[in-house]
């Protein structure tokens, strides 16, 4: 059974979209019809995110500014009217045991992984409530049950975000408003590069595996699309089976 995704006239806003998984997704939800609003801190690479597809247009935005978010999102919806979708992909993770840990680098990682998802959901949640429709997405990882050494501060911030968004989602649900969670396994970003270098890369490879970005797409196109018609739900990639040119 082959699923095709047909996203026109929707308005996907995807944050840290300008690499990885979330600039993978804005070029699938492009070619699918939608217009796609590419939110991120790289501008290098948002820019040329943009030039790669008529329908994804770029801004920058941190999302630990709360008063940028709220900006940002009204400018969304002046101009376009909607966002049917909301995936919010940005995400900082840093590896650091726990004693050396600085407390700016641990409030930049609860800035970013944590308090961006609040802030970007306050700012959408209003418009959807009002159409009664839309799809929003967080990222979890299975480092959040898991754990791993240096990455205290990321794995606290995606469990706390199972939390919020199991809490967050049952509030909107009369509305017809869906909040769900991904998992996507071990996927081959600069971000993974940076963070999981020498024998941390190794283990993954010989165990659970590590995909693309490109092996994500599917279950988040899912997830936006109105087949999908749970919320409160954690959707989770455990295994990388290899692809076809590994086969």
């Amino acid at each position: 059974m082959k699923a095709r995704f047909d996203a026109t006239g929707n308005v996907i806003v995807i944050t840290g979209a300008a690499n990885g998984i979330g600039r993978a997704l804005a070029l699938a939800c492009a070619t699918a019809g939608a217009q796609v609003i590419a939110l991120d801190v790289d501008d290098r690479e948002g820019e040329t995110l943009q030039d790669e597809h008529a329908q994804i247009e770029y801004s920058h935005l941190d999302v630990s500014d709360r008063a940028a978010v709220s900006w940002v999102f009204a400018d969304i919806l002046r101009r376009h009217g909607q966002i049917d979708g909301l995936v919010l992909a940005a995400a900082v993770q840093p590896r650091v045991p726990v004693q050396e840990t600085q407390p700016h680098t641990w409030q930049r990682v609860l800035d970013v992984n944590l308090n961006g998802v609040v802030w970007c959901y306050q700012a959408a949640l209003p418009s959807m409530i009002a159409r009664r429709r839309g799809s929003v997405i967080a990222f979890s990882s299975g480092l959040a049950s898991s754990g791993w050494p240096g990455a205290s501060a990321y794995a606290t911030t995606k469990a706390a975000l199972t939390a919020f968004v199991k809490c967050a989602a049952k509030e909107v649900a009369m509305h017809r408003v869906r909040f769900n969670l991904i998992a996507p396994g071990v996927i081959d970003t600069s971000q993974y590069r940076t963070a999981n270098a020498g024998r941390d890369d190794a283990h993954w490879q010989q165990t659970i595996g590590v995909g693309v970005a490109d092996d994500v797409v599917g279950p988040l196109m899912f997830l936006l699309s109105d087949a999908a018609s749970m919320t409160a739900s954690l959707l989770s990639r455990d295994f990388a089976y290899p692809s076809h040119d590994d086969a």
